[in-house]
């Protein structure tokens, strides 16, 4: 596998529109660079490949489905009568983003 380089670094940070400074782009590597070690690491268990992917954390996991039953649901002006503040079908909610 290609290691990570700072070219690529950079090329993603500028694809994600965050571009990063000398310091931060050697702390991605960083981090990089000890997630290659370990991913190393695990390649190297023998009889890796031959283990069976999980499902779940648990080995005593178990689950059952709920049938789907179609039920009758309150019209949207139902809905909207417990809203404070809406436009035509729509809530209007205080924007939390700058």
């Amino acid at each position: 596998m290609e290691k990570f380089t700072r070219e690529i670094v950079d090329d993603y940070a500028d694809k994600l529109l965050i571009g990063l400074t000398d310091e931060e782009n050697k702390m991605v590597l960083d981090e990089f660079e000890i997630i290659d070690r370990n991913i190393d690491l695990i390649n190297k268990i023998p009889n890796i490949a031959e283990v069976e992917p999980m499902t779940h954390c648990l080995d005593d996991f178990e689950f059952e489905l709920r049938d789907d039953i179609v039920e009758e649901s309150i019209s949207i002006d139902e809905a909207l009568q417990n809203c404070d503040d809406y436009i035509d079908a729509e809530v209007r909610v205080p924007k939390v983003v700058e």
